[in-house]
C-alpha cells in the first residue's frame, strides 16, 4: 500500500505521483518521493516493506544537492534511479526507484532511465490525458517483457542443451507475448546425401504448416529476402494475399534463421488473434528471437565440430603411442571401451553420474599417454627388462599425469592416468597406494587395462582366452584388483563385450554408437 506521510505539492500532481508509483511497483521496484528538505512525500514499496529506505533517502539528498535535470543512477547491492521533479520551473521533490536485484543489462538500465525521465517530464508539464499515460505505460511494459524474453533466452543458451529443448522454450515464451494461433520453428536437416529439408523442431499452439507447406514457405521466404525484406508478411488486410495459403490462414509472418551467409531455418507464426495483422513491433520481436535462436543453433554446431576435432586429436595421439608397438595397437581405445563397460555395470549397483562415466572413458583412452616420453627401445625390447628399464616404464603414469595436469579441463581424469597401476595390496606404482586410497576411476582402468593386456597377443606370449583371463582376475581380487569391481565385471556379459571388441565396435548394441560416444564424452570436458 502507498503511504502518504507528508504532502506539499499540488493535489493533481500528487495523484500523478501515486499512479506512477504503482507502475514502478509493477516492475518489482520500490518507489519513494522526497521533498526538498528530505521529508517523505510518498513511500511505495513493491513488497511488504522497503529494505533500502534509508539508502533511497540518502541518494535523494545527494541528487537534490546538485539539482540535476536528468536521471541519476547508482549501482549498489540494488539498482537505484533518481530524478528531480520540477513544477513551474522549480524543484519540488525527487523521485527514487530501487530495482530489486542488480540491473543485468544496459538495456534494462536504459529502460528504467527512460521510464523515470518520461515521468519527470510529464510531472513538469502538469498534466497528461490518462489515455496517453496508459498507452506509454503499456508500451513500456511490452518493451520490458520483450527484454525479459531476450534476456531469458541469452541466459539459457547452453551448448550442452539440445536444439529442440532451446527452440521449444523460445516458442513457449514468445506465445506469452504475442497472441497467435500457432508458432513453429523449422531447421534445415540433411535427409540424404546432398539433399536437405526444413524439418519441424519446435512449436506451440495450432501449427498450420505441414511439411509440404514448409517447403513452399521457405521458397517464398527466400524470395522476400532476395527482394531486400527481412521477413515475409502476408495477409488480406490491405490487399489480397501475395501468395497462396491454406484457407485457415488469415495472416502469416515468417523470419529466417541465418547461419553465416545461408538460411539454416525459419520461424513462422499464423493468425494473430488480438489485431487485424502483424505489425512492426511483432516484426522486430520475431527477428530478435530468430537471431537468438540462430546463434544458439550455430553455437551448437560449432561445439559439435569442436568435440569431434578434440576426440579425433585424442584418438590420433593415443594411436600414435599404441603404434610404437605392433602388439599394443588399438589398446587405448579398447581400454577406454572396457572401462566404460565396467563403469556402466558398476552404476547398476551404486550411483554414478553419466559425466563421471564419460570421465572414466576418457581417462581410459589417455591412460598410457605418458609412454610418449618412453623410448621405443625400452617399450619394444624383445627380452627381459633390466631393473633400470623397468623403472623407466614405471615412470609413464607420472609423465602422463604431468602432461594432462597443465590442461584445466582434464583435471577430472588425471587421477585415473596417474594411479592405473596402483594395487589394493600396496604393491603397485608410482605411489604404492593401498585399497581405498586408490581413486575409483583408477581402480576401473586398472582392471580394464589388465583384461585387455591378458587377452591380447604380446611379443613374449600368446593371448589368453576369456575364461583364463577371468580366472586370473578372480585370483587377483583384493590384491591386484578391487574386490567389488572385479566381481561385478566377472558377472557381466563379458562374451558380449568380447564380441563387440572383436567386431571393431561396429556391432549394433544396447548403448550407443562407439564413434559418437567419444564425441559425447568430450563434451564433459568442454562445458
Amino acid at each position: 500500500m502507498n503511504e502518504i506521510l507528508y504532502k506539499k505539492i499540488p493535489e493533481g500532481q500528487f495523484a500523478l505521483l501515486e499512479k506512477f508509483s504503482k507502475r514502478v511497483n509493477g516492475f518489482a521496484a520500490d518507489f519513494a518521493a522526497f521533498d526538498v528538505i528530505g521529508e517523505v512525500l510518498l513511500d511505495s514499496p513493491c513488497g511488504s516493506a522497503c529494505q533500502c529506505h534509508e539508502e533511497m533517502k540518502n541518494f535523494a539528498a545527494d541528487v537534490l544537492k546538485e539539482d540535476f535535470d536528468n536521471v541519476r543512477y547508482k549501482d549498489a547491492e540494488s539498482a537505484f534511479f533518481a530524478r528531480c521533479l520540477k513544477f513551474d520551473g522549480e524543484t519540488v521533490a525527487v523521485a527514487v526507484t530501487n530495482v530489486t536485484g542488480q540491473i543485468s543489462s544496459d538495456r534494462e538500465k536504459e529502460l528504467f532511465t527512460e521510464i523515470l525521465e518520461t515521468f519527470a517530464k510529464d510531472f513538469e508539464q502538469g498534466s497528461l490525458h490518462s489515455q496517453q499515460i496508459e498507452m506509454v505505460s503499456s508500451e513500456l511494459a511490452q518493451t520490458y517483457e520483450e527484454l525479459v524474453l531476450l534476456y531469458n533466452m541469452s541466459t539459457n543458451m547452453k551448448v550442452t542443451q539440445s536444439n529442440a529443448t532451446y527452440l521449444q522454450m523460445a516458442c513457449d515464451q514468445l506465445t506469452q507475448l504475442v497472441n497467435v494461433e500457432g508458432i513453429a520453428i523449422f531447421l534445415q536437416k540433411e535427409i540424404e546425401e546432398e539433399e536437405t529439408q526444413y524439418v519441424l523442431i519446435a512449436g506451440s499452439g495450432l501449427i498450420a504448416v505441414d511439411q509440404v507447406m514448409a517447403d513452399i514457405l521457405q521458397l517464398h521466404l527466400i524470395e522476400e529476402i532476395d527482394l531486400g525484406r527481412e521477413v515475409l508478411l502476408d495477409s488480406m488486410v490491405d490487399s489480397p494475399f501475395k501468395y497462396d495459403w491454406p484457407e485457415r490462414i488469415k495472416n502469416i509472418i515468417a523470419v529466417p534463421l541465418h547461419g553465416g551467409e545461408k538460411m539454416i531455418g525459419f520461424m513462422v507464426a499464423t493468425n494473430i488473434l488480438n489485431k487485424p495483422d502483424f505489425d512492426s513491433m511483432e516484426t522486430k520481436l520475431f527477428n530478435s528471437v530468430a537471431n537468438q535462436c540462430a546463434i544458439f543453433v550455430e553455437n551448437g554446431r560449432l561445439f559439435g565440430d569442436l568435440k569431434e576435432l578434440f576426440i579425433g586429436s585424442l584418438k590420433a595421439l593415443t594411436n600414435s603411442i599404441d603404434a610404437k608397438d605392433q602388439y599394443t595397437r588399438g589398446h587405448s581405445e579398447r581400454v577406454a571401451f572396457i572401462s566404460r563397460w565396467i563403469a556402466e555395470e558398476l552404476s547398476k549397483h551404486r550411483s554414478l553420474e553419466d559425466e563421471y562415466i564419460h570421465m572414466i572413458y576418457l581417462s581410459g583412452l589417455l591412460h598410457d599417454i605418458g609412454k610418449i616420453g618412453i623410448s621405443e627401445l625400452v617399450l619394444c625390447k624383445n627380452g627381459k627388462l633390466t631393473e633400470s628399464e623397468m623403472n623407466v616404464i614405471k615412470s609413464h603414469p607420472k609423465i602422463g599425469a604431468s602432461i594432462l595436469s597443465d590442461i584445466k579441463q582434464m583435471s577430472g581424469i588425471v587421477s585415473g592416468v596417474l594411479c592405473h597401476h596402483e594395487r589394493p595390496d600396496g604393491k603397485g606404482y608410482p605411489e604404492g597406494l593401498l585399497d581405498k586410497q586408490i581413486p575409483l576411476i583408477a581402480q576401473i582402468i586398472s582392471l580394464a587395462d589388465a583384461f585387455d593386456a591378458m587377452t591380447s597377443r604380446r611379443i613374449y606370449r600368446e593371448a589368453m582366452s576369456i575364461k583364463r583371463a577371468l580366472e586370473e582376475i578372480e585370483k587377483g581380487l583384493g590384491t591386484q584388483f578391487d574386490q567389488e569391481i572385479g566381481e561385478i565385471f566377472i558377472k557381466s556379459d563379458v562374451n558380449k563385450l568380447w564380441t563387440i571388441i572383436q567386431d571393431g565396435f561396429i556391432e549394433t548394441w544396447d548403448y550407443s554408437n562407439f564413434d559418437e560416444y567419444g564425441t559425447v564424452a568430450v563434451g564433459t570436458l568442454l562445458r
